[in-house]
């Protein structure tokens, strides 16, 4: 009787590992899917303040955008997608190009617009 107490308890035991490590992997891919996608450009051809204005207008007008940093100095543009959504590198591109400047450079990032715009005025 003693022996087959130990062998549920452990059943169990490993039940409840189980079933806890599942749910952690889970809510991890949960958490993935659903992190904000970030999208870093260089953009050559800004030069003043209304320049990254007309940039940021146009890029924040676009439904999956939630954020945009411009940085003349660094040439970067920086746009975040809200939760949930994905943001589409070539129309970013088509926007930025369309406004006038040249896409040198399109890469996707993990960090947020806020850690993007700490980073790079932390540089200057």
């Amino acid at each position: 009787m003693v022996t087959m107490m130990k062998l549920f308890n452990q059943s169990n035991t490993i039940k409840f590992i189980a079933a806890c490590a599942t749910f952690y992997w889970a809510s991890g891919l949960f958490s993935i899917n659903y992190a904000a996608e970030t999208v870093k450009v260089t953009v050559n051809g800004m030069v003043c303040a209304f320049c990254a204005q007309g940039i940021e207008k146009r890029l924040s007008s676009l439904p999956a955008t939630q954020a945009v940093f411009v940085d003349l100095k660094q040439r970067t543009v920086a746009v975040e997608a809200k939760v949930g959504q994905k943001l589409d590198s070539g129309l970013i591109k088509s926007e930025i190009t369309d406004a006038g400047y040249d896409v040198v450079k399109i890469q996707a990032s993990n960090q947020s617009v806020a850690e993007i715009r700490a980073e790079m005025k932390a540089k200057k």
